[in-house]
């Protein structure tokens, strides 16, 4: 199928990737000429394990292309993903809308025959039935069909996510529409993957309620957390002690410095907004946006009460700055707020991330970025590990000890057996623990 997908971003371009790999004519469209000439050149914006190499593929075999010609990319499209930003919008917090509208105004002047208009953006409930009104406004004898598609992806694991996937979501009421679409994830029925058709706003509300509902879970077992570390508890006894519950599950309960990224901030805050003009209020997501929002500081308060409640003068060596590993994604993670928190308390700031230190630089300001994990060390009064990258998790202890002024690990990732650092003579402080 041709197959044409309208925005070359993280969720554009490893979709667009997957379905090309399945054996699709996919054209992936970008307003950004820098970042169609960097693809056309083979070079990948993102960083995403194996996806340079999948774009490699489907470049070769002739079933991906890039364009910056939106008319001519879908005009004989047989489905059209929209997979632009919804950015939380200044001021309100409502899911800014307008790359969303923008693209499908364009899309309707240049469609030619039945063409599926597919939301792949992560949009409001409503959002498909306002997309739809633009189109048939823009070209009222249109023939198309409007459904919603929202993606799952892990950031680090999403090729392994598009093509292995827990669920395929597909809203919409159109039968034309619908048969297109089982075509074109026809390629996962060997997997047994399940695709489920609902509505066009269940599915639109499904991708908002699945992210909440996954932040819940990490904003509970932070909370438990706390908690543990109050009473004498180990909260990873605890998360495994519940988490072997069918009912619970033992995924999302890694207590840590709270949550980040480009989905999780931004979609339980549009969840709240939308609740909030259908006068729904959703109590349990407001308690895990602020909890959430309070612990990022929360941590770096950690760290400075590690070193004795007094951090002016003193060096602090920092591991991780990226929201996950094997992402080069800064948004919203708790690294920025650790460290500015550990700034405004007059420290100084070292630090290291294996992909995200260009990123990092854009938002963290005063920092001195480091070639690799060991060299953030020397004479610092303390390592903290902020991501848990693997690089981080078999560091020689002996030669950190030896290199930093301080033997004190803060470890708010707890990557690391505390009798095993404690028997190399550190004072170790982890998350619950």
């Amino acid at each position: 199928m041709k197959l044409a997908m309208i925005g070359s971003g993280y969720v554009g371009l490893v979709s667009g990737a997957c379905f090309a790999d399945f054996g699709h004519e996919v054209v992936c469209v970008d307003k950004d000429p820098r970042k169609i000439s960097m693809l056309l050149a083979g070079e990948i914006p993102i960083f995403e394990p194996g996806l340079d190499a999948l774009v490699a593929r489907g470049i070769a075999a002739g079933n991906l292309s890039f364009s910056g010609d939106l008319a001519e990319s879908v005009k004989d499209a047989d489905a059209v993903f929209i997979a632009v930003g919804t950015p939380s919008r200044r001021g309100d917090g409502h899911a800014d809308l307008s790359y969303v509208y923008a693209a499908a105004r364009e899309v309707a002047e240049a469609i030619t025959g039945f063409t599926v208009i597919v939301n792949k953006s992560t949009v409001p409930v409503g959002t498909g039935d306002e997309v739809e009104r633009i189109i048939r406004d823009a070209n009222p004898d249109a023939a198309f069909a409007v459904v919603s598609n929202p993606e799952f992806l892990r950031e680090g694991a999403a090729i392994d996510d598009f093509k292995r996937p827990d669920r395929v979501v597909i809203g919409g009421n159109d039968p034309q529409g619908l048969a297109v679409m089982r075509e074109v994830y026809r390629p996962l029925a060997l997997g047994r993957s399940p695709v489920i058709e609902m509505s066009r706003r269940g599915a639109e509300l499904t991708k908002y309620a699945g992210n909440a509902f996954l932040a819940t879970k990490i904003t509970f077992i932070n909370e438990i957390a706390d908690l543990c570390e109050k009473v004498g508890a180990d909260v990873q006894e605890v998360a495994r002690g519940i988490g072997l519950d069918n009912r619970i599950g033992g995924k999302f309960l890694h207590a840590g410095p709270g949550f980040g990224g480009s989905c999780f901030p931004k979609d339980t805050l549009a969840l709240l907004k939308t609740a909030q003009d259908n006068e729904a209020p959703q109590r349990i997501v407001e308690a895990v946006v602020a909890v959430n929002d309070q612990r990022k500081r929360a941590m770096g308060r950690k760290v400075i009460h590690a070193l004795g409640g007094d951090v002016r003068g003193k060096t602090v060596a920092v591991l991780g700055l990226t929201f996950k590993p094997n992402t080069d994604d800064m948004r919203d993670s708790p690294a920025i707020a650790v460290i500015q928190t550990l700034q405004d308390a007059g420290a100084t700031i070292r630090a290291f991330d294996p992909e995200g230190m260009e990123q990092a630089a854009k938002v963290l300001t005063d920092v001195e970025y480091c070639n690799d994990a060991y060299s953030t060390m020397p004479d610092a009064d303390a390592l903290v590990i902020v991501t848990e990258w693997d690089a981080f998790r078999a560091l020689d202890l002996k030669r950190v000890k030896d290199l930093l002024k301080q033997p004190v690990l803060v470890d708010l990732r707890n990557i690391y057996p505390r009798d095993i650092v404690e028997a190399q003579g550190f004072a170790y402080s982890a998350v619950g623990r």
